[in-house]
């Protein structure tokens, strides 16, 4: 039987070797929220922060005790927009990018 290691691992590996990778998955996560899929994008947020920045850290960065990240992230959180727009913004500047919203049409 072969073992395998946790998601969050994989993660954080990949976000290591490609710059790109952790961009990928906050536009994407960003994309699901603003599509409907909010428990969706609520747990590809949660896994790319357990990979990359941690919770204690994006705390310290948005003002906010990183328990109650993770609460806000969970399957039963309910982030305020203004709370959501402050990790997002968080996240982009930990990763060296900035997101536009487009029309599709």
């Amino acid at each position: 039987m072969s073992r395998t290691r946790p998601f969050t691992e994989s993660i954080k590996e990949r976000a290591k070797k490609s710059r790109g990778y952790g961009a990928a998955l906050i536009a994407e996560a960003s994309e699901l929220y603003l599509g409907g899929e909010i428990d969706a994008a609520k747990m590809m947020l949660r896994d790319y922060i357990n990979a990359t920045v941690g919770f204690q850290e994006l705390g310290e960065e948005i003002g906010k005790n990183p328990k109650s990240i993770m609460r806000m992230l969970s399957l039963k959180g309910n982030p305020t927009a203004k709370n959501f727009t402050a990790l997002l913004a968080s996240l982009q500047k930990h990763e060296g990018i900035h997101l536009k919203v487009r029309s599709a049409g």
